[in-house]
């Protein structure tokens, strides 16, 4: 009996998924067995109640910040705080899955979608809309973010010499990458390609999609050019929540006895967030994560059990958030988007 392509295609791809979770996590034992599993613990539990309090709180800010950033993207809703919440909460949800799923943080934007229609009544283009310009302000902002890093990174002595190249070819590779996808957006390169391919000859359903690309790209190019104001705040929100992960490695560094300058704190994170972007196929980037803190932290001369026990710091908020917003999804109300506009 002859198997069906798309069966064999789908073993292969869960195969390739199941490979990279099996290396990342034979990764993250490895490098936490050279520190001491028991030793990196110890360290852990040193941050003691008030510094848990801090790193979380810290945390909380970025996902709010992070919301405030998105909701500004979804024109027809009020910026207002029970709204602002109704966002928070369903970007929660949205995370907790684009943290587990191996879709390179795309693995939860279609559930953000779902809630937004079926709980709240917005339309699903308006919806996915938004999320590709938040996602679009995410990543220019993390641009920025990356640049003054790689800035950090060429001033400070301490870090080798292999990861200095590393950062730069990552940031430039990276920057390059983000500015086409937002020319795409912002020139409507969709939409002059499907205006040429609909002068041909094709089905209704082709034309179909021609058609909602298009629409897509005049919503996109209305947001940049009509509301200049909220693609600004925007874009300042979302570098600014960049800084906030450099803050609280900073924080966290401190509560653990070894301080660091928030310089180093904004080089570390930087390279966190290239090597995670790097390794979305990787779900929640297990392991990569941990060996960057790895060589970065000892590269600026932080203790090796200080800086697991950063790395399993962060791992610990991650839990929390996916759990936190796997319980949202089931107690989020199922409001209508106009009796709600109504009511504000």
């Amino acid at each position: 009996m002859q198997i069906p392509e798309n069966r064999i295609q789908r073993n292969q791809d869960r195969k390739g998924i199941e490979g990279a979770i099996a290396a990342g996590a034979g990764l993250f034992a490895y490098i936490l067995w050279l520190a001491d599993p028991g030793v990196v613990l110890a360290k852990a539990t040193e941050v003691g109640a008030a510094g848990v309090c801090v790193i979380l709180g810290v945390y909380l800010a970025v996902f709010v910040v992070d919301s405030l950033s998105w909701h500004l993207t979804l024109v027809t809703v009020p910026v207002t705080l029970p709204w602002i919440y109704r966002s928070w909460k369903v970007r929660m949800v949205g995370e907790a899955f684009n943290m587990v799923l191996p879709a390179g943080g795309m693995g939860g934007e279609p559930v953000k979608a779902m809630l937004l229609k079926h709980r709240h009544g917005l339309e699903y283009r308006e919806g996915i809309a938004s999320l590709i310009l938040a996602k679009t302000i995410n990543l220019i902002g993390l641009v920025v973010f990356l640049g003054i890093g790689f800035g950090l990174v060429l001033l400070q002595p301490a870090v080798p010499a292999s990861l200095t190249t590393t950062a730069g070819v990552g940031a430039g590779v990276f920057t390059v990458a983000i500015a086409g996808f937002f020319a795409v957006q912002r020139w409507q390169v969709t939409s002059r390609i499907g205006n040429r391919l609909s002068r041909m000859k094709a089905n209704r359903s082709v034309r179909t999609m021609l058609d909602s690309l298009t629409d897509m790209d005049h919503r996109l190019m209305a947001f940049y050019t009509g509301a200049r104001r909220r693609f600004v705040l925007a874009l300042f929100l979302a570098t600014g929540n960049w800084v906030l992960g450099a803050v609280q490695i900073y924080y966290a560094a401190r509560f653990l006895g070894s301080a660091i300058p928030l310089t180093d704190a904004w080089i570390i994170e930087a390279m966190v967030q290239m090597v995670r972007a790097g390794t979305f196929f990787i779900p929640a980037s297990v392991g990569a994560q941990e060996g960057i803190f790895w060589a970065i932290c000892t590269g600026l001369g932080l203790p090796a059990s200080s800086a697991m026990a950063i790395a399993v710091l962060r791992r610990g908020q991650e839990i929390v958030w996916i759990v936190w917003g796997l319980l949202l999804g089931v107690t989020i109300p199922g409001q209508k988007f106009a009796r709600c506009t109504r009511r504000q």
